[in-house]
C-alpha cells in the first residue's frame, strides 16, 4: 500500500482540495480530522470536528483513543487498500498518523503548496477565520449522524479531469468547538413545525402531542394524532410522517432517525 501525507496549515484548504488529489493519486481511501473516508463513504472513525474542545479535537485526529485507532486500524486492513491520503497540518502529524495507525512508510509527501495557489489558501484563511466553516471531504448524508443539530451544508464539486467531468460532494461544518459558539433547539421548535404541518396536511384532524427522544446519534419523534373520518389513515398517515421527516430534518439540521405516528382516533 502507497502511503501519501497531504499537510498544511489548518485552514488552508487541505480537506477541500482532497477528493480532487485523490482522483489524480488514483486513490480512494482518506484519513482526515479521525475519519476514516473510503470511495466518497465514512466507513469508520469520529469526526474530530465533533469534539468539545480544540484539544479533544486534535487528540482525535491523531488518534490517541485506543479503541477509535484499533477500529480504523482493523478497516484499513480489511480493505487491502493499494493507497490511502493522510490529512495533517504539518509533516510531524502525519507521521504521528501513519506511526499510530501501524502504515506503511510514507511513499510521498505532498505540502498544500503544491496543489494550490496563495489565493486559494488565503479565500479559505478567511472562510474558516471569519465564518468558522470546516470541509469534511464526504457527502452530508454520510456524516449526518456525527453532526446531528449541528450546521450541516453540501457542497457540490464538477470537474474535469483527463477530459472526463467528474463529480463529488464535499459538507461544510462548523464544529462544536468553533469560537462563533454554538446553538441549542428547543423540543418545542420540533413540535411547532409538526403541529404546523398537521394543521396542512390531508386526512389530519388534530395533533394531539409530540414527544421527542434525544441522542448523540439524532431525534425520534412519536406524533399522537386524530385522523379526519373518511381518510384513508395508512395513506394520509405515511405522507404526514414523510413531511415531518423531511421538513425537520431541514429546517433544524436534526438528524432524524425515526418518526412514528401514533393514531388515537377519528373525528
Amino acid at each position: 500500500m502507497k502511503v501519501y501525507g497531504f499537510y498544511g496549515k489548518s485552514g488552508t484548504g487541505k480537506s477541500f482540495h482532497a477528493i480532487n488529489l485523490c482522483k489524480e493519486l488514483d486513490v480512494e481511501a482518506i484519513i482526515d480530522d479521525g475519519l476514516f473516508i473510503y470511495g466518497n463513504r465514512v466507513v469508520a472513525g469520529i469526526s474530530a470536528k465533533r469534539q468539545q474542545t480544540k484539544i479533544k479535537a486534535i487528540k482525535t485526529a491523531l488518534f490517541t483513543d485506543d479503541e477509535h485507532r484499533d477500529e480504523v486500524k482493523a478497516k484499513i486492513e480489511e480493505l487491502d487498500l493499494p493507497g490511502i491520503l493522510i490529512l495533517g497540518t504539518s509533516k510531524d502529524m502525519v507521521e504521528k498518523i501513519v506511526a499510530r495507525l501501524e502504515l506503511p512508510a510514507i511513499h510521498r509527501l505532498i505540502p498544500i503548496e503544491d496543489v494550490t495557489t496563495e489565493s486559494q489558501r488565503e479565500a479559505a484563511k478567511k472562510q474558516r477565520k471569519e465564518l468558522g466553516k470546516h470541509v469534511i471531504p464526504a457527502p452530508t448524508f454520510q456524516i449526518k449522524r456525527q453532526f446531528s443539530g449541528y450546521f450541516l451544508d453540501p457542497l457540490r464539486m464538477f470537474r474535469n479531469l483527463g477530459g472526463k467531468p467528474t463529480y463529488a460532494e464535499k459538507t461544510v461544518v462548523r464544529p462544536t468547538y468553533s469560537y462563533l459558539g454554538d446553538y441549542d433547539l428547543s423540543d418545542k421548535v420540533i413540535t411547532d413545525i409538526t403541529s404546523y404541518l398537521g394543521s396542512r396536511a390531508s386526512g389530519i384532524y388534530a395533533v394531539l402531542r409530540v414527544l421527542t427522544e434525544s441522542s448523540p446519534e439524532g431525534v425520534v419523534i412519536r406524533v399522537l394524532v386524530v385522523m379526519t373520518y373518511g381518510a384513508r389513515i395508512i395513506e394520509a398517515a405515511k405522507e404526514f410522517q414523510r413531511q415531518i421527516f423531511e421538513q425537520v430534518e431541514s429546517m433544524t439540521a436534526f438528524h432524524i432517525i425515526r418518526v412514528d405516528i401514533d393514531v388515537r382516533g377519528m373525528k
